[in-house]
């Protein structure tokens, strides 16, 4: 044989730049930090424990926004003095009112 004709080399060099690609992905991922910390017990721990409060913190706080808000509207509608619905919220505001 003569050696590589231009279609290996085409393949060659098509596989070369799909591997560049995917070390770019993998570095874009931080897979080598992911595996230190794998490797390190109590820092994981700890990152995931932080973490996990963090976002139980932001979901109470974003749950008591929502809250505050419909109870909020529900006031204003209140003053509207809606015929059927009016009472029914009025009573719903009482007793959130009540509880707080």
């Amino acid at each position: 044989m003569d050696g590589p004709s231009r279609h290996d080399e085409f393949l060659l060099n098509r596989l070369n730049q799909r591997v560049s690609r995917m070390l770019q992905e993998i570095d874009k991922f931080n897979i080598a930090e992911y595996m230190l910390l794998l490797n390190n017990p109590r820092r994981f721990f700890w990152v995931n424990f932080l973490g996990g409060v963090g976002r139980g913190v932001g979901a109470a706080l974003g749950a008591t926004v929502v809250a505050a808000v419909i109870i909020f509207v529900m006031q204003r509608m209140v003053v509207l003095n809606l015929p059927i619905i009016g009472d029914y919220i009025a009573e719903i505001v009482k007793i959130v009112q009540n509880q707080l």
